[in-house]
């Protein structure tokens, strides 16, 4: 390799050779980092686990229909009952181990308080799984 020359011939010509030493002290740095980062990715403790089977237990939650009808009047899974009746089932409902689900059906000409009362008795009870039920709207054909 020849960095510089007396020669008068060839002193105004170009080098073209390329400079390779810059080249391979970045390839040996990245050789290095990747020698001494390499075990660290690997890094796995060797265990032998226990081998064990078991069934999934799923506790199926309970279900309740709560309706409330235009007058106002309150319904559990289709039986009628007051307020107080049913801010009574609702705290023995909170007392079981797995929550029921409340799907609350309200009417739409019902007043706002009747909806408001039964959702505070059954927080009061502890409860918070409750679903609000609507029926969808129809579909509007596009022209």
């Amino acid at each position: 390799m020849a960095f510089a020359s007396f020669d008068s011939k060839s002193s105004g010509a170009p080098m073209a050779e390329i400079n390779m030493v810059p080249l391979i002290d970045v390839m040996l740095v990245l050789l290095v980092i990747f020698i001494v980062t390499a075990p660290l990715l690997s890094h796995s403790v060797k265990l032998e686990l226990p081998k064990a089977t078991s069934q999934v237990v799923s506790a199926k939650a309970d279900k309740i229909n709560f309706s409330i009808d235009a007058d106002g009047v309150r319904y559990w899974n289709d039986k009628a009952l007051t307020r107080e009746e049913a801010a009574q089932r609702f705290v023995l409902e909170g007392q079981k181990a797995t929550q029921p689900e409340i799907h609350l059906r309200a009417d739409q000409a019902v007043a706002y308080k009747a909806v408001a009362e039964t959702l505070a008795d059954a927080s009061k009870a502890g409860l918070s799984k409750i679903g609000f039920v609507t029926d969808p709207e129809p579909a509007v054909a596009k022209k």
